[in-house]
């Protein structure tokens, strides 16, 4: 009888933020149908399904880029071996040839470098693929964070203590207490489930550069949330007054 394998709390699992994301999108559809807000929402749950998708994509090797850096340097060793094999030892050995001694170092010195050359840019061309992908999808968390931003701009607390009249621009204002509450929440909620798939991205890599910039992202997430949860403290204490 097989033993249930225990998870591993020391790193996130993207497959559970898929559905906890999942989750909140359903919450969020049932309490403001047809918003702007549950559209966003649904788009995270995509964005988090390919996220999962992508993070698993990191820690796998590209072979046919593994196999390409095998060939060129079986290559390399094949061709500097042929031009080695073709020297006349006997007379380098005796000091009376230094021309084809030249020759030889030169041919090997630079059939070296430019072995060496392309193996360092094959070797590296993996871990500069890897990058870009992952800062392509960093870069689009970062612009949703922004878009959830936007979603609770105009959801002012204070709007429920009434206040000078309307104007033509004002922006509709029909929340009860506990339904900006509630949307604010939300808010807050997928900023911090956004800044969770940027951590993904950060646990299945050890590019500084990739950690970098989802920390990056993280630390946008957490200031537009610290904002929001300045407003649902607002109206936590106008339900007190």
């Amino acid at each position: 009888m097989s033993r249930k394998a225990k998870p591993d709390y020391r790193s996130l699992d993207a497959s559970h933020i898929v559905k906890t994301v999942g989750r909140l999108a359903d919450r969020i559809a049932e309490r403001f149908p047809d918003s702007g807000l549950a559209g966003a929402a649904f788009q995270l749950r995509a964005t988090a399904t390919d996220t999962a998708r992508r993070a698993r994509g990191l820690s796998r090797p590209y072979l046919g880029l593994r196999f390409l850096v095998a060939l060129v340097a079986l290559t390399g060793g094949a061709a500097l071996t042929l031009v080695l094999k073709d020297v006349d030892w006997t007379g380098i050995v005796q000091r009376s040839n230094e021309a084809a001694m030249t020759a030889l170092l030169e041919s090997a010195v630079n059939l070296v470098l430019l072995m060496a050359a392309g193996l360092w840019f094959l070797l590296t061309l993996e871990e500069r693929w890897k990058r870009s992908r992952v800062q392509t999808a960093l870069h689009e968390l970062r612009s949703f964070a922004h878009v959830v931003d936007m979603h609770q701009l105009t959801k002012d607390p204070t709007s429920l203590l009434g206040g000078g009249p309307r104007t033509p621009s004002s922006p509709e204002r029909r929340m009860s207490r506990f339904e900006l509450t509630r949307y604010l929440e939300y808010c807050a909620e997928m900023l911090a489930l956004t800044g969770k798939l940027a951590a993904v991205y950060a646990g299945e890599s050890h590019d500084h550069v990739v950690i970098a910039a989802a920390s990056d992202v993280e630390t946008l997430c957490t200031d537009l949330g610290r904002k929001i949860w300045q407003k649902i403290t607002i109206l936590g204490d106008l339900q007190e007054g």
